[in-house]
């Protein structure tokens, strides 16, 4: 059950008082004081806020006693549990009205931080939730299933996963999050589940003429979403490396350079290390692989002169060891930019 803490019910005495003219006490659901306009009474049990407590209703005290004085004492009430009570000091005629004005703040104040404590305890069990399926191999158990229902996801159906980065969820994306399950299980990293027969690509063209800057990849539709998503991160992978013109790639059109990358084929050449301090030469030889070699295009698409593409290319030649220029060469040179990226 909530409980407010005493910096929060002392947080709360302090701007309600200063505009009501009397003394506010907030008590816990034991009765005792957590806040007050009187620090020395935090900590004493409130006898009126212990009889609201058991009754249920608003305790009204005529007389000053020992361990009470004058006022109301109301109880704080959240569904249908009694998690503290209010009370403000002076003839209970006067302090009525404040009384439930102040009753009411509490509960809105309590019933937000209880609905965002909520939240926070999904959005965690659901990051858990897609981390667990994303690792996931073998059969899947029956608890996996129906906790996979839960969030729209028939693991019966084959999957296809769609990773996005650069992707802004707002009011015009919503749609497309609506079209399929969701998640983002990192930052920067959104996930799409994509069942049954459904394609990726008019899902994408609408979102990626929207927000440009967005990149995707997609896996195969398979049995087990760890696969398709090991899939469409191995795509993303080859993005990463190369800088393809293309917003969205498919595991199945760049199978080769994945699976390149992930070949440990010696010796290493540290390409993009050796270039990482020379942003235009690396930027270079991307567009020089991405235009199959091309000195035309490749000049075109940089803006350069074919003069200046071939002293960067000997530039890269000199730093790397290898002559983008020569087949085998430029073969090396991107097996060594995917596995760089991995």
């Amino acid at each position: 059950m909530f409980q407010l803490s005493e910096k929060q019910a002392q947080e709360i005495v302090d701007k309600m008082m200063r505009d009501i003219p009397y003394n506010i006490n907030i008590m816990n659901d034991r009765g005792v004081i957590v806040g007050s306009g009187r620090p020395d009474r935090v900590g004493t049990v409130h006898e009126g806020a212990v009889r609201a407590l058991a009754t249920g209703r608003m305790v009204e005290v005529r007389e000053d006693g020992r361990f009470e004085k004058k006022g109301t004492n109301e109880p704080i009430v959240i569904g249908d549990k009694r998690v503290g009570v209010i009370g403000i000091t002076g003839e209970p005629d006067e302090v009525r009205p404040f009384c439930n004005i102040v009753r009411t703040t509490v509960s809105l104040l309590i019933e937000q931080k209880t609905a965002l404590e909520t939240l926070a305890r999904e959005v965690s069990r659901r990051a858990a939730f897609i981390r667990m399926l994303l690792e996931h191999r073998g059969p899947y158990t029956q608890k996996i299933r129906k906790e996979a229902a839960v969030y729209g996801i028939d693991l019966a159906l084959h999957t296809t996963v769609l990773l996005l980065t650069g992707f802004e969820p707002n009011e015009e994306s919503a749609p497309l999050l609506l079209r399929a399950p969701s998640f983002a299980p990192e930052s920067g990293v959104h996930l799409l589940l994509l069942q049954g027969d459904g394609a990726a690509e008019p899902l994408l063209e609408p979102l990626l003429k929207r927000q440009p800057r967005v990149r995707a990849s997609s896996g195969r539709r398979e049995a087990l979403v760890a696969d398709s998503y090991a899939q469409a991160r191995a795509a993303m992978n080859v993005r990463l490396a190369l800088r393809p013109s293309a917003s969205f790639l498919r595991f199945e059109d760049v199978e080769f350079l994945a699976g390149l990358g992930q070949a440990d084929l010696p010796p290493r050449i540290g390409a993009a290390a050796r270039l990482e301090d020379y942003p235009d030469l690396l930027d270079t030889l991307r567009v020089f692989i991405g235009r199959d070699g091309s000195m035309s295009a490749s000049a075109a698409e940089l803006n350069i002169h074919r003069n200046t593409l071939q002293y960067r290319l000997g530039r890269i030649a000199e730093l790397t060891g290898k002559d983008p220029r020569r087949l085998l060469e430029l073969f090396q040179l991107v097996h060594d930019l995917l596995a760089e990226s991995r």
